[in-house]
C-alpha cells in the first residue's frame, strides 16, 4: 500500500495544484475582497478549521515561518466569512479543472467514476491526529463530478500532509528546514533561493542552514550529505506509509480502475502546467 499511496499522490496532486497555479481560484477569492493571494490562501485553506487563532493555523500548516499566518489570520476573515472563502476556493478550482480538461473529458463517465472512487477513499480514513484532514471532512462533498473530484483529491492531500507533518516532527525537521531539504532534492542550489523561503530574512535562513550543518545534514557548500539525503528519503517513505490508510477502502480492482481513469486526467493537467 505504500507504493499505492505514492502512485495516488502522483496522480492526484496535479488536480489539487490548480488551486494555486490557475487563475480561476485567485479570481474568485479576489472577487470576495481578499486583497492579496496569501490573504485568500490562508483564509480559504484554514476555513475548515473554524475561526481558530493564527497560532493554530501556524501549527496545522507547519511549513510557514513564524509570523506568516498572523499576517493573514484572523484579519482575512473579519469582513469575509470563512465559509465564503472556502466556497470560492472550490468554485474556482473546479472551474480550472473543467477548463483545462475540456468539455469531453470533464463530462466523461471516466471522470465520474474517478470522482466516485476518490471520494470513497477520501471519506474512509480515520481522522485521529489529522487536523487538516478532519477539517476537510466536515465540509459537504459536492454533487458536481468535477468539483467532487477536486474536493476529494484535496481531502487526500490534506490527509497526506498531516502525515508528512508527523514524519517531519519525528525527524526533528522544522518547516523551513523541510523546504531546504525539498529544494535540495529538486536540485535547487543554493537552497535558500527556493521560492517558498527566499523572501525570509537572510539571518533566519543562515541560522537554518547552520543548524542543518551542525546536524550533519548539509555540507559546507549547502548541499546534501549522505545523512541528509537519507533523512529526506526516510521522511518521504514514512509519509507514504502514513498516507496509505484511505486506499484500504478500495478493492484491488477498484484501485486499478481508479489509476486507469485518473491517468488521462492527470496527463492533461500536467501538460497544462499543473505539476
Amino acid at each position: 500500500m505504500t507504493h499505492t499511496a505514492r502512485r495516488m499522490f502522483e496522480l492526484l496532486e496535479p488536480i489539487c495544484l490548480v488551486t494555486f497555479l490557475a487563475d480561476e481560484c485567485n479570481e474568485e477569492l479576489a472577487a470576495l475582497g481578499h486583497r492579496t493571494y496569501w490573504d485568500g490562501y490562508f483564509a480559504s485553506r484554514a476555513a475548515p478549521l473554524g475561526r481558530v487563532p493564527a497560532q493554530v493555523v501556524h501549527a496545522a500548516f507547519y511549513s510557514f515561518a513564524d509570523g506568516e499566518a498572523a499576517r493573514h489570520i484572523p484579519s482575512a476573515w473579519e469582513a469575509i466569512p470563512p465559509e465564503a472563502s472556502v466556497a470560492a476556493r472550490e468554485r474556482g478550482s473546479a472551474a480550472s479543472v473543467r477548463r483545462i480538461l475540456g468539455e469531453e473529458l470533464a463530462g466523461s463517465p471516466g471522470l465520474v467514476r474517478a470522482a466516485d472512487l476518490t471520494t470513497k477513499a477520501a471519506t474512509s480514513a480515520p481522522t485521529e491526529g489529522r487536523v487538516m484532514y478532519a477539517g476537510m471532512r466536515t465540509l459537504p462533498v459536492p454533487s458536481d463530478p468535477v468539483a467532487r473530484l477536486w474536493h476529494s483529491a484535496t481531502m487526500l492531500r490534506e490527509h497526506r500532509g498531516d502525515g508528512h507533518v508527523a514524519a517531519l516532527v519525528c525527524a526533528r525537521i522544522g518547516g523551513t528546514e523541510a523546504h531546504v531539504l525539498s529544494a535540495l532534492a529538486e536540485g535547487i542550489h543554493p537552497p535558500e533561493s527556493f521560492g517558498r523561503i527566499h523572501h525570509l530574512p537572510k539571518e533566519r535562513l543562515a541560522a537554518v542552514m547552520d543548524g542543518l550543518r551542525e546536524r550533519g545534514l548539509v555540507d559546507t557548500d549547502g548541499r546534501f550529505t549522505d545523512a541528509g539525503r537519507e533523512t529526506r528519503q526516510r521522511i518521504e517513505a514514512l509519509t507514504d506509509e502514513l498516507a496509505a490508510a484511505p486506499y484500504d477502502a478500495l478493492s484491488p480492482a477498484e484501485l486499478d480502475e481508479l489509476v486507469a481513469e485518473l491517468e488521462p486526467i492527470t496527463a492533461k493537467l500536467v501538460a497544462a502546467g499543473s505539476r
